[in-house]
């Protein structure tokens, strides 16, 4: 079993003795944060592309990893962006594979430590299909980051189309899942939330 292998909540609660919560706006009050001059550039010259292109490859390439580098810039390259990263912590409880994205707190980009945020692409556009995926990799972090001594106050979650995107966090033992859903025109309020979660 891997993190891809995770396709409920049920699997979540029964195998990872993870609680799941829904329901409320879990970032309405994140301050935003302006995207930069390149940053709408590139979104208005890729945007397009990406949707008529229509697969998880040109949507990643071309509207996730922009908004990813943004976010490493906003915080002074004081934090790490793994693409395509095999993260293996806990076979025996499928919590091993390889993860979309991952921004760790740490400016090391050779090694990952203390991850902290991880982002998942949706499989043929569904968002709710990644959010069990999502919240494993999530977990992982979490017991990752304990193991090394380095415990932080919530793990966040993204699962994305480029286009859509919806926020988990993982928090006292329980991941909770966004009631709202921003689109790639909120980017502001998007990169508001990841920069608050990695500050």
């Amino acid at each position: 079993m891997s993190y891809s292998d995770f396709k409920t909540f049920d699997q979540i609660k029964s195998k990872l003795g993870i609680d799941v919560k829904s329901g409320g706006s879990l970032f309405e009050n994140t301050k935003t944060v302006k995207a930069s001059e390149l940053l709408t550039n590139i979104l208005y010259e890729n945007l397009s592309l990406a949707l008529n292109i229509n697969t998880e490859k040109a949507r990643s390439e071309l509207i996730i990893a922009p908004v990813l580098v943004e976010v490493r810039k906003l915080l002074d390259r004081k934090i790490s962006l793994f693409s395509g990263l095999e993260f293996n912590v806990d076979e025996k409880k499928g919590l091993n594979g390889f993860c979309d994205f991952i921004l760790s707190q740490s400016p090391d980009q050779i090694f990952l430590e203390f991850p902290v945020m991880c982002i998942v692409e949706a499989k043929n556009e569904n968002l709710k299909s990644g959010y069990a995926q999502c919240a494993a990799e999530m977990i992982a972090s979490e017991i990752f980051n304990n193991k090394h001594s380095y415990p932080v106050k919530y793990i966040l979650g993204v699962v994305t189309t480029g286009s859509n995107w919806k926020f988990l966090k993982l928090e006292n033992g329980t991941v909770y899942i966004d009631f709202d859903e921003y689109l790639i025109s909120q980017i502001d309020q998007i990169l508001g939330i990841i920069k608050t979660a990695l500050d």
